[in-house]
This record gives C-alpha cells, sequence and structure tokens, in this order.
C-alpha cells in the first residue's frame, strides 16, 4: 500500500488539476466553458462549426525543412525529407457565411505529422501581436464590444473603462482599423504570436515565434475593391492560383534576445531580432471544409512535437483549453445530427 500511495497522490493532483482547469472549483472568473459561451452568443454561431473563425476552406500540401533547421530543434520534422501536410485558412468571425472582407483577421492553421507518429499543430494569425496580454483582458475587451440591445451599439464608457485597465489593446485596435488588407490568401502573412521553446540535440534552448511567409509579393485591396468584392472572393482567388501550380510560404522563426517578452503576446519583438527560415510549405490542394480532412481536426497550438515546447504564456494555454471545448462542442453536434453544414452553398460552407 506504501508503495501505491505516491501514485494515488500524482492521479489525484491531476484530478484537481484538471477540474481547476475546467472551473469546477477554485477563484476562477474565466473558464474555457465561459469564453466559449460569449463566442456562441456574440454573433451568429451555427451548429457543428468553430466557435471561433467558423468560415474557412481545408488544403493539403507538403512541409520541406531547410538544411540548418535542425541546428535549432531536434523535432524530427527537420530531419525528415518532407511531411504531407493538412491545413485550414479561417476568418475570425463565429458566422460561417460572413463575407471574406467583413474582418482584417485571417487565420491559418497547419498539421504536420512525422514518420515516426509525432503530431505537430500550428496555429497563426494574420496580426502582427495579440490583443491582449492575457485572456482576462481579451476576454473584457470582447465583452466590452458586444452591442448594448438597447442601442445596437457598445457602450463606449465599456471600452474606455477596458482601455484604461489594459492600455495595450489600444494598439490591437489601431491595427484592425488601418491595416491593409490583401487581395489573396496566397499573399498573407501568418504570425504565431506566442513563444515557443525549441531544444537541439544538444540540449541548447532558444526561444521563439514563427510565421508564414508568403513568396507571392502582398497587393492591397483599395476600399472600393473590398466593398465591391464577391462574399467568398479569398476562396474563388485560392482556387484560381492553385490550378496554375503549388503556393509557397516559407516558415521562419524569430529568435528572443534577453528582455524580450516571452509570456506577452500583446508585445512584439523589434524586427532587428536574429531569424532563421526553418522550412517551406507547399500548398497544393483546397477543398470545402464540410468534407475536407481539416474539418475534424482540433488545432491546438500546444499540440508539439520532442524538440518544441510551449511557453508560460497565459494566452497560449488558454487558446489550448478553449479549443478543446469548441471541438467538443462541434463534434457532439454533428455526432447528434445538429451540424449546420449543407450540402453546398456557392462555396461559403468551406
Amino acid at each position: 500500500m506504501l508503495l501505491l500511495l505516491p501514485i494515488a497522490l500524482i492521479l489525484a493532483i491531476l484530478a484537481a488539476l484538471f477540474a481547476w482547469v475546467g472551473g469546477w472549483f477554485g477563484n476562477h472568473n474565466l473558464t474555457p466553458q465561459k469564453m466559449m459561451n460569449f463566442a456562441e452568443g456574440s454573433g451568429k454561431q451555427a451548429s457543428g462549426f468553430r466557435r471561433a473563425h467558423s468560415k474557412g476552406v481545408c488544403f493539403a500540401g507538403t512541409f520541406t525543412p531547410a538544411p540548418d533547421a535542425a541546428s535549432l530543434s531536434k523535432a524530427r520534422a527537420f530531419a525528415q525529407p518532407s511531411i504531407e501536410v493538412i491545413g485550414r485558412f479561417s476568418a475570425s468571425s463565429n458566422n460561417p457565411y460572413a463575407p471574406d472582407g467583413a474582418s482584417p483577421v485571417r487565420g491559418m492553421a497547419v498539421q504536420l505529422k512525422t514518420d515516426d507518429g509525432q503530431d505537430w499543430r500550428i496555429a497563426m494569425n494574420s496580426f502582427p501581436f495579440f490583443a491582449a496580454a492575457t485572456p482576462q483582458a481579451f476576454q473584457a475587451m470582447n465583452e466590452a464590444g458586444k452591442p448594448d440591445p438597447a442601442t445596437g451599439k457598445p457602450d463606449p464608457e465599456k471600452m474606455k473603462a477596458v482601455l484604461a485597465a489594459h492600455p495595450e489593446i489600444a494598439a490591437f485596435q489601431a491595427w484592425a482599423k488601418t491595416a491593409p488588407r490583401s487581395d489573396s490568401l496566397g499573399n498573407t502573412r501568418f504570425n504565431g504570436v506566442n513563444a515557443f521553446r525549441l531544444t537541439n540535440a544538444q540540449g541548447d534552448q532558444r526561444m521563439v515565434r514563427w510565421s508564414m511567409r508568403p513568396r507571392l509579393p502582398f497587393v492591397a485591396l483599395t476600399p472600393e475593391q473590398l466593398k465591391a468584392a464577391d462574399p467568398d472572393f479569398l476562396i474563388a482567388d485560392l482556387d484560381r492560383r492553385l490550378a496554375a501550380g503549388p503556393l509557397l510560404w516559407d516558415l521562419v522563426v524569430q529568435i528572443a534576445a534577453p528582455g524580450d517578452p516571452i509570456t506577452d503576446p500583446s508585445k512584439a519583438w523589434p524586427d532587428t531580432r536574429q531569424q532563421a527560415t526553418i522550412g517551406t510549405l507547399a500548398m497544393k490542394h483546397a477543398e470545402p471544409q464540410a468534407t475536407g480532412p481539416c474539418r475534424d481536426l482540433n488545432f491546438d497550438p500546444l499540440i508539439v512535437p520532442d524538440g518544441v515546447a510551449g511557453s508560460e504564456d497565459p494566452v497560449l494555454r488558454a487558446r489550448s483549453a478553449a479549443y478543446s471545448v469548441s471541438f467538443n462542442r462541434r463534434e457532439r453536434e454533428i455526432a447528434e445530427g445538429k451540424s449546420a453544414y449543407p450540402a453546398n452553398q456557392n462555396g461559403s460552407a468551406r
């Protein structure tokens, strides 16, 4: 019995940790369930779809590591000649039929599964830094931005109070108002704003942030073009470009210097930091998410291989937990036959 006590203690600690994270006890004001409940009620949520970034399109391709990538990480992804990739493009709304031009935020997520069974899932967005430093600040921003039923508009005093408590949010709001929008997913840069730890075979460790940088040059839409654009113009453009050949992105890591904020995704690292290209993504095929391989994937950013580890960034941890709640809810709706996925709606169900 004494020999079993340490095992029982470990199991008890794990059970308590899962209960605490789930918000079942403890002094929790914010849980992943509460975050997803708010997301569901803040827009035109459809059954069977993701609670955020509902509109999307699946893609497939290959990842080829750069020759020197193994010097940064011992991950198998940097030793295998090439890896089959499943991925997804998305828009930030929880409305799966929202026009492509409605939001400045676009997402890219990829899954790399190596020949030894290890799984690496990377989730990135087109913004250069995150909206807030903590999950609590992000939730407060979203709640303050929700329209008042009486007026149909957000209460400016609520947002003023949030900005006073979390001044970093103002920088993101300024970006969202002024950032030019590209005319294609194929020339959009996608950034991982959370820090990760890379460890090589010698045990050397580096904190990095990564980004997918397109080979195609950036082309901005004019306000007139954006206003006149078809609701699904990004998906149509993607199909046209892929018909002519693969689309390429380089996976580039930015290496932190001493003093760089590791656990605050709302602060960008200086462009002068050392950078390294660690691989190339070749996108070859796209298909609707209703029937595509990305539909039932949870692109949890903390699913990483040996040689890659998440930082203690609280936003990164919250993303992982919230993605799990969203995944479980939509998969349950699909299994119960409640999914709102149409068979075909001119591409907007992608």
